[in-house]
């Protein structure tokens, strides 16, 4: 059974290949089950308790970890020591940047394959507790797709063929073990209850492959495809919020277009809505810095921590969020003051991003103003001091910059005199023609995240979407000295032909995002100008004027849109007024959203119900298997059975130590039963002579033509009978909640179960 257990949690951990990046993962993660397995394994060979059994399953558990992960760090190599759990810890951290951070498939760091390791050891003891002390083999299958469901969640492709069969046939595996080898306490003999199992196995395990199949036409979350190969499970939805280079691959190839926000600007030209800033890398992932010692309460006045020109242009722009949830709120950037807010909301003076307290930006209108530095090439290239102004973190890196980083920073800069030149060089070697937008490439090709190796696959090749351009337009900067960042929120969006009425204003043109314009965009510091924005990602944003090459002499102009993030003549800075209401607001994901939520509450509901009602679905199980109608000389053993555990369910649970004879006659004198009930006595009496005659008198031979087989069906049938009477008379004669009980928490089950883990 151990093997089993081992063959099939190893063949469902190959659904994890897609989710870790290559098979270094795969090694520890044999090790670890292999050994926790065997640990089992020989100590249930020397009749070690159940519960102890499954206790020095978690103890091998910790001990191989241990070994295998933080050797350098524990006693004796195995043994943990407070040196250990600091660096449990900061695998622990690890592996949670790696969850919210990166998109599969991702680098096995060390953290990330402990996790999966100490998941698949714990797996493996809650098999062998199901399949072994509680008799429940079938059930252990619940942790082979608990191991499934991860890739199903996290993998563009599902799950995979590979990992499910693998996985099927270990259970299949595991239910032969179980019924070839396991004695059956019921017939009170030592036979094994071996006969026609196997192919009773294989029916189970094909009815699971069914209903594996079958899977996405029951449950809601589940996208187009056949699973587990081409469909993933997504629970949630698609995402409605913003989670920062993250989940913007999965928001661009959504083609529903969920999460819409409509906005209304001042300026002449459609805007960048801005959610958040990224400017914390560490070499693995590029992650928001919130900087919590500094943020301040309250968007009503804003400035930042840095000087700005004396010419500012500025804007007006009123937004409504609708149903998208985020807690942080897209702006055109700067903001200087943001009015109609609810709920409590801070900001970072060193970004500008806007943060709720205890809100998200579900159904918020407000109105922005902004202020932005009057950009030009022309003063942009005079902008070439050392940056003095602001952190030295916005120009840090890592140790691990790979070669080719380094190498392209250096070849394409090669030339270019001030950061201006160096910037524009950059980006124009991203929007060449060497370099082709794409989606699905960098899924396809595994480089599909935001670390260092992530970027070093993108620039060999050339192909990705905002995520890999925006931060390698960041990281070669910083190469360079000139200090960066990476902006995540919409692009400009498209005009919905409506208009908005602000007071002390002309009606503002509308224009609408939603899932499919989630972006990332690179801002480099100008020394006396502040953050810049640039677009490196071809066929995605529009360019700005600014950063449009202005010697492009006879080739094809980068230009898009000159107006872009420049807006056009100045408006005086409004007074603070009240939020303005919209005119016609965009209509939300909120009707989709709701449907899922009813979709997703009836499923629970029905989840509910199933695990309420599975101790009474496992009691009729036994009843129907002991009562079936077929030619068996152990008829009337197990409608003995049956009626010892109707009694104890209704109360009157039999003695060990007393005779058959002395139970029946203890159960026709309870209260249970009623002596007065001529039905339900003559059957306890008729099954009790049955099972006297089975146990205590000479053995019958084997049938022997189709007179006897029929006479021995025959007699199924009339104890299936006598079994409905008892069971009638005991519900009659019981109290409501005594019969509750015994239906929906039968005493019997229950008792068997414990019985079960104290049993050697």
């Amino acid at each position: 059974m151990a093997a089993a257990i081992a063959m099939a949690v190893l063949g469902a951990s190959l659904a994890l290949n897609g989710v870790f990046r290559g098979w270094v993962w795969l090694v520890p993660a044999i090790t670890t089950v292999c050994i926790v397995a065997l640990v089992l394994a020989v100590l249930r060979t020397l009749r070690v308790p159940s519960l102890l059994t499954a206790l020095g399953g978690l103890v091998a558990l910790v001990f191989i970890l241990d070994f295998t992960f933080f050797r350098q760090q524990s006693l004796a190599g195995f043994v943990p020591s407070g040196a250990t759990f600091d660096t449990l810890g900061q695998f622990l951290r690890r592996a949670g940047d790696t969850v919210v951070s990166e998109t599969a498939p991702v680098a096995p760091n060390a953290g990330i394959v402990f996790v999966a390791c100490a998941s698949l050891g714990l797996v493996v003891v809650l098999m062998d507790a199901l399949a072994v002390p509680l008799g429940m083999p079938a059930t252990s299958g619940v942790g082979l797709l608990a191991i499934l469901a991860f890739p199903a969640t996290i993998k563009p492709q599902g799950a995979g063929l590979l990992g499910f069969l693998a996985a099927a046939i270990g259970f299949i595996v595991i239910l032969g073990c179980s019924q070839w080898f396991a004695p059956d306490a019921r017939l009170q003999s030592d036979n094994a209850r071996g006969t026609g199992q196997p192919k009773r196995s294989v029916v189970i395990g094909a009815a699971a492959l069914v209903l594996g199949l079958l899977l996405p036409l029951a449950i809601p979350g589940f996208e187009r495809g056949t699973f587990p190969v081409g469909s993933r499970l997504n629970p949630w939805g698609v995402s409605n919020g913003l989670n920062p280079m993250i989940t913007l691959g999965n928001s661009l190839r959504n083609p529903t277009g969920d999460g819409r926000i409509t906005y209304a600007t001042s300026s002449t030209a459609p805007v960048y809505l801005r959610s958040v800033t990224i400017d914390k890398f560490d070499g693995d992932t590029w992650a928001p810095d919130d900087r919590e010692a500094s943020r301040r309460i309250g968007p009503g006045r804003m400035a930042p921590d840095y000087p700005l020109p004396s010419e500012l242009v500025r804007q007006l722009t009123v937004v409504d969020t609708g149903q998208v949830i985020s807690p942080y709120l897209p702006v055109p950037y700067a903001p200087t003051a943001v009015n109609g807010l609810s709920g409590r909301w801070s900001w970072d003076p060193a970004t500008l991003s806007i943060r709720g307290e205890d809100s998200t930006t579900r159904n918020q209108q407000y109105t922005v103003y902004s202020a932005l530095p009057a950009l030009t090439s022309a003063a942009l290239a005079q902008a070439n001091a050392r940056p003095t102004s602001i952190s030295q973190d916005f120009i840090q890196l890592p140790s691990n910059v790979p070669d080719i980083v380094k190498n392209t920073a250096n070849t394409v800069t090669a030339g270019a005199n001030g950061n201006y030149a160096k910037a524009m060089a950059i980006q124009d070697y991203l929007r060449s023609s060497q370099f082709s937008y794409s989606l699905q490439a960098p899924v396809q090709g595994g480089y599909d995240g935001n670390g260092m190796s992530v970027l070093a696959d993108f620039l060999q090749q050339k192909s990705g979407y905002c995520v890999h351009f925006a931060s390698a337009m960041a990281v070669m900067a910083r190469l360079e000295g000139i200090p960066s960042r990476i902006a995540v929120g919409y692009a400009p969006g498209h005009a919905t032909g409506a208009t908005v009425a602000v007071a002390g204003q002309e009606p503002l043109p509308e224009f609408a995002v939603d899932a499919r314009d989630a972006h990332a965009w690179p801002e480099l510091y100008f020394e006396g100008v502040g953050w810049v924005a640039f677009e490196p990602t071809p066929s995605r944003g529009v360019v700005p004027s600014y950063a449009s090459d202005p010697v492009a002499a006879g080739g094809p102009s980068t230009k898009l849109h000159e107006e872009n993030l420049t807006p056009g003549a100045a408006t005086p800075a409004p007074s603070v007024p009240a939020v303005p209401q919209l005119a016609g607001p965009g209509v939300g994901s909120g009707a989709a959203t709701g449907s899922w939520t009813v979709l997703y509450v009836v499923a629970g509901a029905l989840l509910l119900a199933v695990l309420a009602a599975s101790p009474r679905m496992l009691r009729s199980g036994i009843r129907g298997r002991r009562l079936r109608p077929a030619p068996s000389r152990d008829s009337a053993a197990l409608a003995w059975a049956e009626l010892q555990d109707l009694a104890t369910d209704y109360g009157v649970p039999p003695d060990p130590s007393e005779t058959p004879r002395r139970f029946a006659e203890r159960l026709r004198n309870s209260v249970a039963l009623g002596a007065s009930d001529d039905v339900g006595q003559h059957a306890v009496a008729s099954l009790t002579g049955d099972f006297e005659r089975q146990r205590y008198g000479p053995p019958d031979g084997p049938a022997r033509n189709s007179a006897e087989r029929n006479s021995a069906e025959q007699g199924n049938r009339t104890a299936a009978v006598r079994i409905a009477a008892v069971r009638t008379t005991l519900r009659r004669n019981a109290s409501w909640f005594a019969a509750f009980r015994a239906e929906w928490l039968p005493p019997s089950l229950m008792s068997r179960w414990s019985q079960l883990f104290r049993r050697r």
